[in-house]
């Protein structure tokens, strides 16, 4: 019999680190990612393999489209710690206001548009002055908006659909045109996905210079090259899928477009760290030269825009805009930030969690309608994953728990009996995700005054 040889400490060791390294960040993104992988497998051997038809692939972002254009402005209010409950009626406002202009004014469908974000914006000025500079609450402001424009919007259809034009309802059904020799694919398509293949290598190694220039330490070749194969064999998988019906969707560019901004204004811009900032803790953010109220403001108001966006994008999806658009809007986008890795309590979350999440919810729709479940069942399906999401991250955070990849990572050091393992759970600021922001709340800091404390705390 062989001798098995066990791992030294120092191998576990660096084993341990190359698996934190590759799932270091938020560990809910990542378990929300494989939940979105295993959830597409099973329906497609559920479905023999009809699943992922390319043209239930398309399908599923034509009809999801509003959802994650509403997550992406929802992350962004739920992480500076607040709530934006009018979303639907808003979008079906807008909707309603635009689909009126262009039957009644004949105005083009380009100047239709352009009204639709000015409305959505006016929306948000409105809403966003009573949150920032009124102090009233995001909740009860966005209830009374939720009755407020809802009543507008029937008021404008007056209890009638109002069909749109031909040219505006390709913002989400149209496609890409074909351009280029017969490949039995859409080139278009396909180059799109060989930019974002090239897109995913580059940024890499950009960042492994930007490391290297810093003399910060650098993850290992292997590392990166794991995750570069890994995303670009996705992106070309769902470019193939895709281009193999008819190309990427009209609604899946603006889409795409929205995830590159957004992404770049959180995680790079100043005015994103200090929704992280907010979210994480008011009082500290403020103490720090961080104007509150302005970040509120322009939270409030990016959030309509984009509820204006969704409310044209569906409007075109249905080629009308209908009395009963809008409604549950508001909670679907909810849950597929909460589902994406956002935290409760605020300051944590990201727009490609969110994008995870609304996937997750649509492919659910998607999977379960494709069985033949009843639509109840399917409500009752979603409400029991919005709730073990939440209560995953409000329990793990109140009990302690260490993360999974700790986990793991004691696992393979029990292996060896001479290595001590310690089994002290991670406490909740350690195992909350790294928002660049110290958590630290000004009321309970020891080097301030009380009375500036108090003095905070009345405004």
């Amino acid at each position: 019999m062989a001798d098995t040889k066990l791992a030294t400490p120092s191998e576990q060791k660096a084993r341990g680190g190359l698996i934190r390294e590759m799932f270091s960040g938020n560990i809910r993104q990542y378990g929300m990612l494989i939940a979105l992988v295993l959830l597409i497998l099973l329906f497609t051997a559920l479905s023999g393999g009809g699943f992922l038809a390319p043209r239930n692939v398309t399908s599923l972002l034509i009809q999801n489209g509003y959802i994650l254009i509403l997550a992406i402005g929802m992350v962004m209010v739920i992480i500076a710690g607040h709530i934006d409950l009018s979303v639907g009626s808003v979008a079906a406002f807008v909707g309603a206001t635009v689909a009126l202009a262009m039957r009644e004014w004949d105005l083009n469908w380009a100047l239709a548009l352009i009204l639709g974000v000015f409305m959505g914006i006016l929306v948000g000025i409105w809403q966003g002055f009573w949150v920032a500079y009124v102090g009233i609450p995001a909740f009860i402001v966005t209830l009374a908006g939720m009755l407020l424009f809802r009543g507008l919007d029937l008021m404008i259809l007056n209890a009638e659909s109002i069909p749109v034009p031909d040219d505006f309802q390709k913002i989400a059904n149209g496609y890409l045109p074909v351009v280029g020799p017969n490949t039995n694919y859409h080139n278009l398509t396909l180059l799109l996905a060989l930019l974002g293949i090239g897109a995913v290598i580059w940024l890499e190694f950009r960042r492994r210079a930007g490391l290297r220039k810093h003399n910060m330490k650098l993850p290992s070749m292997i590392q990166s090259v794991t995750k570069m194969v890994l995303l670009s064999a996705s992106i070309l998988v769902v470019g193939l899928l895709l281009a193999s019906y008819k190309g990427v969707p009209v609604v899946g560019l603006i889409l795409l477009g929205l995830v590159i901004i957004y992404s770049f204004v959180t995680q790079k811009m100043v005015f994103g760290r200090h929704i992280y900032a907010v979210g994480g803790n008011r009082n500290a953010a403020r103490l720090t030269g961080v104007d509150t109220r302005r970040v509120d403001f322009l939270v409030m108001v990016n959030m309509s825009m984009l509820a204006g966006i969704a409310g044209m994008v569906y409007a075109a999806y249905l080629n009308a805009s209908n009395p009963k658009d809008g409604t549950g809007f508001e909670l679907d986008a909810i849950a597929a930030v909460f589902i994406g890795g956002a935290a409760v309590t605020g300051g944590v979350g990201t727009v490609i969690g969110s994008m995870i999440g609304g996937l997750v919810m649509g492919v659910l729709n998607l999977g379960l309608a494709y069985q033949s479940v009843d639509s109840n069942v399917i409500q009752v399906i979603k409400g029991l994953v919005l709730l073990a999401a939440v209560a995953f991250d409000v329990l793990s955070k109140m009990q302690g728990k260490p993360s999974i990849i700790g986990m793991i990572q004691r696992g393979m050091r029990k292996s060896d009996t001479n290595v001590l393992v310690d089994q002290t759970p991670v406490g909740t600021a350690i195992a909350a995700p790294k928002t660049g922001v110290e958590d630290v709340s000004a009321s309970t800091r020891t080097d301030l005054d009380p009375g500036l404390n108090r003095q905070n705390d009345e405004r």
